[in-house]
């Protein structure tokens, strides 16, 4: 009923910058939060940055300051800035969005496939 499709993840060098999306389609009547989540290699998967449906912003401590997230509500679309990185950052990144389907009585949560970050030299 509802897709979510991540793009822009790759290979970018420490102090490099990407920049995610990822595009929310299907039978959406709205959107609340959206939010990014990320799982390196062997740990457990962790919010990195979150947007309610008005705009407002919360980030995780490692990303503050280097990491930017933004939405269009007319696209259904969150995006991630993600600059000054570094290995650490290393990771799949996962969107997740709060939607309510057309006809639905409740809110649901669905998420993206994931896109590859590494940042190596």
């Amino acid at each position: 009923q509802v897709q979510l499709v991540e793009s822009g993840g790759g290979l970018v060098q420490p102090g490099g910058s990407l920049r995610l999306s990822c595009a929310a389609s299907g039978s959406i009547f709205s959107i609340g939060a959206m939010e990014w989540y990320r799982q390196a290699p062997g740990k457990k998967r962790e919010l990195v940055a979150s947007i309610s449906s008005g705009g407002r912003t919360n980030y995780a401590d490692p990303v503050k300051g280097r990491f930017t997230i933004s939405r269009d509500n007319a696209k259904n679309t969150v995006y991630l800035q993600m600059n000054s990185l570094k290995p650490e950052d290393t990771a799949v990144y996962y969107c997740n969005a709060d939607v309510l389907i057309i006809g639905g009585i409740f809110r649901n949560d669905y998420w993206g496939q994931g896109t590859q970050v590494t940042v190596s030299s």
